[in-house]
């Protein structure tokens, strides 16, 4: 099933269950794809945003909750860290299975031969291949350092 399709399926079984967290994620959820559909359009691109770009608000979404949260834990305000981590459960429903290390190894790898990249210089358009492939599946600013090294080594 399409991502939307699934996210408009969410919010109507919320709206049923009277899950009022769950249903408040889901609708920012919405709204953050729906302000960057917006945006294409104004770019010119009639149909919105793709699945890709989807995964990657929703990556973005998890980022931010995850960033608060810690935030909240450092300041003591335990109740609102543990909102923020439910929210990331909720929008986590929606992103493809994470990568163990050892994929994010072999993805990596696989990125590098792809790309056909010798030196450091080459670790954007590597960057650019992984996100292509395993936006959601695997945290960015995690996988730059090992495909610096990689690239290092080289």
């Amino acid at each position: 099933m399409e991502l939307r399709a699934r996210l408009t399926a969410a919010v109507k079984q919320a709206m049923k269950d009277k899950a009022t967290m769950r249903l408040s994620t889901l609708r920012l959820i919405n709204a953050a794809i729906k302000d960057r559909d917006i945006a294409a359009r104004a770019e010119g691109n009639d149909d919105g945003v793709g699945e890709a770009e989807v995964l990657a608000i929703l990556d973005k979404l998890a980022k931010q909750r995850r960033e608060s949260a810690k935030t909240y834990e450092e300041g003591g305000r335990l109740d609102l860290a543990e909102r923020e981590l439910a929210e990331i459960e909720v929008i986590a429903e929606f992103l493809p299975k994470a990568l163990s290390e050892d994929e994010i190894n072999e993805a990596v790898a696989a990125a590098v031969d792809e790309v056909g990249a010798d030196s450091i210089r080459d670790m954007g358009r590597v960057m650019g291949a992984l996100k292509a492939k395993y936006t959601g599946q695997m945290d960015f600013g995690a996988v730059g350092p090992k495909v610096k090294e990689r690239l290092s080594a080289s």
